[in-house]
Order: structure tokens, then C-alpha cells, then sequence
């Protein structure tokens, strides 16, 4: 009952993982890069705009993905 209610958290985690890694935008820096402009208002400020959110989103989600699947790999949820 445990192992059918944690794989089915598993289903759910990953989906919620693919949908707020296609949600962010790219990483290129661009010519911001090569002016020196490293230390700007957007990325002090980065924990609190979208970006920021879903990048905590994504490691949150990370680490719930590789708990559960160690889990279940395991057996400690049987």
C-alpha cells in the first residue's frame, strides 16, 4: 500500500519536475556577460521573481526525485 502510494508521488514529482524545467527560460548571458554587468538589480533580486522561484522549484523537486527513487530502488517502501 506504501510502495503503490510512493510510486504514485514518484509519477506525480517527475511530471511537476519536466513542467517547471520547460517553464524557465534560457541561460544565456549574452553581451551583459562581457560588459561586466554581473552584480545588476535582476540578479540581486533573483529569489524573488519568477526565475528565482522556479529555479528553488526545480532543486526542490530534484531532491524529491532522487529521495524517492533511492527509496524505491531500496525497498524502504514496501
Amino acid at each position: 500500500m506504501i510502495r503503490t502510494a510512493c510510486t504514485v508521488l514518484f509519477i506525480i514529482v517527475c511530471l511537476a519536475l519536466i513542467v517547471v524545467v520547460l517553464m524557465q527560460e534560457g541561460k544565456s548571458a549574452g553581451f551583459g556577460a562581457l560588459s561586466g554587468q554581473v552584480d545588476s538589480y535582476v540578479r540581486k533580486n533573483r529569489g524573488r521573481t519568477r526565475e528565482g522561484k522556479l529555479e528553488r522549484a526545480t532543486i526542490i523537486l530534484g531532491v524529491l526525485f532522487f529521495a524517492i527513487a533511492i527509496g524505491l530502488s531500496l525497498k524502504f517502501f514496501r
